[in-house]
Parts: C-alpha cells; sequence; structure tokens
C-alpha cells in the first residue's frame, strides 16, 4: 500500500470498508495501518506471513509506539487480512493489548464557569457551552443545523453520531437563549441559498461544511489557557464534566447513559470514579472510629439480666 502495485488492493479494501458501512475516520484508521505495516516490509501485505507479522508487531513495541496507537493499527491489518485478503490464518496471529484503564479528567464547577466567562466571542461561548451543557462530543456539536433545534419539546436532536446512533439531548432555557442570540449575529451571507432547516449553525469556511472539529479544539485551548486552568484538560472534558456534575447532582445514572448516548452502563459507570464532590462526601470509617458509641436501645421482650 506503499507503492504503486499495491493500489488495487487498497480498492479493494476501501470497497469492503464501505460495504460495510464502515465511517470515514475508521477507513482511514484502517489504510494509515496497513500503509505503515507495507513500509515495515517493503512489498504488498498480500505476500506477508505470520512471521512477518510477529515481526511488525515486535518493531511497533520496540520503536515505543503506544497501546492505543498499536491497537489502532493492528485493527486496521486484522480487516485487511480477515476480510479483504481472506486469510484467517494471518488475522489470527494479530494480538491486541489490553489498554489502561484511566478515569477522564474533569474540570471543577468553577473551573467550567470561568472557561465560559472568558470566551472570546459569543460564537465561542456558545459552543463550548454546547459541550458542556448538552454532553455534546466536537463532532456533535459542529454539525448542528437548524432542524436538530427543537424549541417546543425543549430538546436538541444528535443524529447519526458515533455508532450510527441518533439520541435526544436536553435544550435548556440558558442553552436556548444562547442560541438565539448567536443566531442574530450569524453572517446569513454564507448559505442564504440553503434551505433554512438545513443550515448549519456554525457554518466553516468552506462553502457547505461546517466549521472543522481542529478549530473547535483551538478554541477550547485558547479559553482553558485564559481561565488559567492548569491540568491537561482537552475539548472532550466538557462531557467528561457535564456527566460528573449530573451525577453529583443526583441524576440517576441511567438517564446520563442516555444522554451521551452509550451502550453500555458500564462505560457511564467510571464518572463515580470521579465524581469528588460524592467522594469527598462519604464518611470515613476512620472517622466513625472517633465517634462516641451508640449504646444498642432496651427491648422490652429482652430478658432481664442475671
Amino acid at each position: 500500500m506503499g507503492t504503486a502495485t499495491v493500489s488495487p488492493l487498497r480498492q479493494r479494501m476501501i470497497e469492503d470498508m464501505n460495504a460495510r458501512k464502515l465511517c470515514a475516520g475508521t477507513q482511514r484508521g484502517h489504510i494509515q495501518g496497513c500503509k505503515r505495516f507495507a513500509a515495515f516490509l517493503k512489498r504488498s501485505p498480500d505476500t506477508a506471513t505470520a512471521e512477518d507479522i510477529r515481526r511488525f508487531q515486535l518493531h511497533l513495541s520496540e520503536t515505543g509506539a503506544s497501546i492505543c496507537n498499536r491497537n489502532r493499527i493492528m485493527t486496521g491489518l486484522r480487516f485487511l487480512f480477515r476480510v479483504t485478503l481472506r486469510r484467517l490464518d494471518l488475522a489470527a496471529e494479530i494480538y491486541h493489548l489490553r489498554e489502561p484503564q484511566k478515569i477522564p479528567l474533569v474540570m471543577s464547577q468553577d473551573e467550567t464557569r470561568r472557561l465560559l466567562a472568558v470566551a472570546s466571542s459569543l460564537k465561542v461561548r456558545v459552543l463550548l457551552s454546547l459541550g458542556y451543557g448538552c454532553g455534546l462530543r466536537a463532532g456533535e456539536v459542529v454539525r448542528l443545523k437548524v432542524k436538530h433545534i427543537d424549541s417546543a419539546q425543549k430538546i436538541i436532536r444528535i443524529e447519526q453520531s458515533k455508532s450510527r446512533k441518533d439520541r435526544n439531548v436536553m435544550l435548556s432555557p440558558e442553552t436556548l437563549n444562547l442560541l438565539r442570540q448567536w443566531w442574530k449575529t450569524r453572517r446569513p451571507d454564507l448559505d442564504s441559498t440553503t434551505p433554512m432547516q438545513e443550515r448549519w449553525l456554525f457554518p466553516g469556511r468552506r462553502p457547505g461544511k461546517p466549521m472543522t472539529t481542529r478549530q473547535l479544539n483551538r478554541l477550547f485551548h485558547e479559553a482553558a489557557e485564559a481561565a488559567g486552568i492548569r491540568k491537561g484538560v482537552t475539548l472532550h472534558a466538557l462531557r467528561h464534566s457535564f456527566a460528573t456534575h449530573l451525577l453529583e447532582r443526583g441524576t440517576d445514572i441511567r438517564v446520563i447513559q442516555a444522554l451521551l448516548g452509550h451502550d453500555k452502563l458500564d462505560t457511564t459507570a467510571r464518572y463515580t470514579r470521579v465524581a469528588t464532590g460524592m467522594i469527598a462526601g462519604i464518611e470515613s470509617p476512620l472517622d466513625l472510629l472517633s465517634q462516641p458509641r451508640k449504646k444498642p436501645k432496651k427491648n422490652r421482650n429482652d430478658p432481664p439480666p442475671a
């Protein structure tokens, strides 16, 4: 996949991925993994042997590739061998490493308040408020259209997001007010020929396209720096903070699961490990030792002491 002779193989793999409706990001990841394997082999991957795969996995380990990257690369190779080349024997040689379970990095309510307060413009404040106030992913924020805002039912519809799923999130009065303010200042000439319901809330520089997640990430980091937030938070921390702060306020974890669009409750349950308000409020058994011991209540049916 690094030379012209591999182009037919890459085309066939792309056709296989399209037939299985793999999203563009997944396809890019699979292709990149196979290109890296081809560069290592210095020949076409369809000539690979089990020993080649073993050496490549060892090479990734020795060159310091992270566990996450190694797994991503090998997932692409597994698709190539299992689906496109029908080499189940080679696919069986691929192993994945257990990724370290890290707790999400969240911001406190005070940090979130500061972040929104220092937003450089109304647009930035609306973008970040959607991430925190609705628990949206970066891609979900930038792909919002007019038709997704349902002020009558007070919901925002998220269409075909991760794993091609739809879901609804709440549209709070504060969020609706910010969106209306933004719509009044948004340039109408950017997409005046597009039907109203199909217009992007945040159009990008390219005609007919929304703003990119890269732009949104840059705006977030600028705001975080201006707010004096020193911890290494990313834009996704807004979504983590949304879930954690709801949990701390007593929102049912299954409701949070639905709002986030998680398939498994276990994925949502990880926020119980970072809900500092809940954790800090738990009484330590050490403190209980210093409290006076309560005498058991005497029951009238108890026998008299001997």
